[in-house]
């Protein structure tokens, strides 16, 4: 019996190194490479132990980026932003098969913050001042602000409303309204809600002035070459709906508020992709 456990187990042994590594690319939701890395070490390590297969983790810096990287072959699978799923999705039939949770919710929102001192109330006062966007492959931080100033302001450009526009990374935006040295900018109620949490803003030094509606939150996707092998993509969303329940064993695994996946398709994200094609960002499918 003994020897046949260790066969059993030599067998699988060389079928796990046999098999290709699965290249996982994680959208920078960090500060930095190094701390985003470090986060979704277990969440990858825990992937590779569900699936009995390696994989390859690395943190694309950009929204875009990683969209691209998904769609070119770069990266097997992807934890990314909802405007960067539907960028690979629509260039390269990268497929959606979860959706994360946070605090228990598949959603979230877009907001525009200012500093308490600016007098500004609403989005039009912002007319002629300087505003941060994220980058543009970003849900929040670029498309769907976006797409409100130009569906309210007729704008084709962001430059042709503001003063002074800028396109950088969500934590910097809160930091640079909140010490006034921007007018307003774009970012996501979760980020800030962290931020305060942690003690890196205050909620007192700026002030929300627009919500979007309700958007889906990140996507779990995989390219379409992978979406083929159907029985890879059921054992994936297998390991992530099981998330949830390793949580309470392994609370390291996800950052707090973080809870887990539910199994969610392409058309759950139709939000986004109609703000894209409104604004112009996508170009309709062929």
């Amino acid at each position: 019996m003994r020897l046949i456990a260790l066969l059993a187990l030599l067998f699988s042994t060389i079928s796990f190194a046999e098999v290709r590594p699965l290249k996982f690319g994680v959208g920078l939701f960090q500060p930095d490479k190094e701390k985003n890395d470090l986060t979704y070490k277990a969440f990858s390590e825990y992937l590779s132990r569900e699936l009995k297969r390696h994989i390859e983790m690395k943190t694309v810096d950009t929204w875009e980026g990683l969209a691209k990287s998904l769609a070119n072959g770069e990266t097997d699978i992807a934890l990314l932003g909802p405007w960067g799923y539907v960028l690979a999705n629509n260039e390269s039939g990268a497929q959606v098969i979860a959706t994360i949770l946070y605090d228990g919710k598949p959603e979230y929102f877009a907001l525009m913050i200012t500093h308490p001192d600016s007098k500004i109330e609403k989005p039009a006062d912002l007319k002629g001042k300087t505003f941060a966007f994220g980058d543009k492959g970003s849900t929040s931080g670029y498309l769907i602000p976006f797409y409100y100033f130009q569906k309210n302001f007729g704008i084709k450009e962001p430059e042709e409303f503001f003063g002074k526009v800028l396109y950088t990374k969500h934590q910097a935006i809160e930091t640079q309204v909140t010490k006034k040295e921007l007018d307003g900018g774009a970012d996501y109620n979760r980020n800030r809600d962290t931020m305060i949490e942690q003690g890196l803003i205050k909620a007192a030094d700026s002030k929300i002035i627009w919500k979007s509606e309700a958007l889906p939150n990140d996507a779990f996707a995989v390219s379409a070459e992978l979406y083929k092998d159907k029985k890879l993509v059921s054992s994936l969303q297998k390991a992530l709906t099981k998330v949830s329940e390793e949580l309470k064993k392994n609370p390291e695994l996800f950052p707090k508020h973080y809870n887990g996946f539910v199994i969610k398709e392409n058309s759950y994200y139709k939000i986004i992709r109609d703000a894209g094609l409104a604004t112009g960002k996508l170009s309709p499918k062929k």
